[in-house]
């Protein structure tokens, strides 16, 4: 073999050594890589089984149904025999939210915990996430499920959209309770966005409602949060809940599931977009709402009895001290109790 020949067969086996030595190192580092990514987007929560489904299935005599209404389809699971009663949940949960007090209230009603427009597995339109058609989306639920009249329930943006429904359409309206929120008040617009002094990050310490503004952004949420609504859930539970056994991880796995996808975030987003024309709609209602009406508070109570003394006649209040904002899980069995006791008073009247 010649010199050149040598030479030759030398750069050869270098070259072949040297894409042997890339191969190997893809085989280490795109794997770490992907790893990174999942770790980065991870779900503490995967293998779970979260899927209604299941969950329905966990829960005796309820099935999930679906309804085409206001052009937009609303899933809801319901169970039970009597008089309607519509549960209405708020961000960031779903109709498992209700899971604690559905079989109770089942022993004497036809309950029903409907995932509002742009939530878990109802449509996730573009819009019409104003609380005035969202309203439309319920009473024409209720008409399209076979009833004139109904109680219903709502928590937090549940609850924005129960006060328009019973100021818009009070003859689908038995009944409206809210949960630790009523109607979306002017004082929003009042809210403070940053802390009046420095804290300790704990949210308790200084009372601001920072993802009233983020929630508005359009566009960039979805981005940040796809594939990590646990991290951004982790804290809403951490703060908002007084009782922090209250969101089993399973509860919470729900949750993140629930609020994972670009949809799921804009849909949900949504219902903060509208905040502005869902307060120009609120001053247009009738000054004072005769619905019969009952509040439950919780962490917010000061601002549901300011509201609802306001703007609905004779209201009936509790307030559940130990509590937090999530009142049907933290406290299942009182709201269960104040819920029956309510629904009773309005029939026998």
């Amino acid at each position: 073999m010649t010199a050149v020949s040598n030479g030759r067969f030398s750069f050869a086996i270098t070259k072949i050594l040297s894409l042997l030595y890339v191969a190997l190192c893809l085989t280490i580092v795109l794997p770490a890589m992907a790893t990174a990514q999942v770790t980065d987007k991870g779900n503490p929560y995967q293998g779970m089984d979260v899927s209604d489904e299941t969950l329905v299935s966990e829960l005796k005599g309820f099935k999930s149904g679906f309804a085409e209404v206001n052009g937009t389809r609303l899933h809801y699971v319901e169970g039970g025999q009597g008089t309607p009663v519509i549960l209405l949940p708020g961000w960031p949960e779903t109709w498992w939210a209700f899971h604690k007090i559905m079989p109770a209230l089942a022993k004497n009603y036809h309950v029903y915990a409907v995932d509002i427009r742009g939530m878990g597995a109802s449509d996730k339109p573009a819009g019409g996430y104003e609380k005035k058609n969202m309203a439309k989306d319920i009473a024409e639920l209720i008409k399209s499920l076979g009833y004139q009249k109904a109680h219903i329930v709502g928590h937090d943006i549940g609850s924005h959209i129960a006060y328009p429904l019973a100021a818009l359409y009070p003859d689908v309206t038995l009944s409206t309770t809210y949960l630790d929120v009523a109607g979306l008040p002017d004082a929003v617009l009042d809210f403070r966005l940053i802390p009046e002094k420095v804290t300790s990050g704990e949210f308790r310490d200084s009372f601001f409602l920072w993802w009233f503004a983020f929630n508005q952004v359009r566009g960039m949420p979805e981005e940040l949060i796809e594939g990590r609504a646990h991290i951004l859930q982790d804290w809403f539970w951490n703060a908002l809940l007084y009782k922090q056994d209250a969101l089993t991880k399973r509860d919470r796995a729900v949750y993140a599931n629930a609020y994972n996808t670009k949809d799921a975030i804009r849909g949900g987003n949504g219902w903060y977009q509208t905040y502005t024309q869902d307060l120009i709609d609120n001053r247009t209602y009738p000054e004072k709402i005769n619905v019969p009406s009952l509040g439950i508070g919780g962490l917010g109570n000061g601002l549901l009895v300011d509201f609802m003394n306001k703007r609905i006649n004779n209201p009936q209040l509790v307030h559940i001290e130990e509590s937090g904002h999530y009142v049907a899980e933290e406290a299942p069995e009182k709201v269960t109790r104040y819920l029956l006791d309510f629904f009773r008073s309005v029939e026998t009247k």
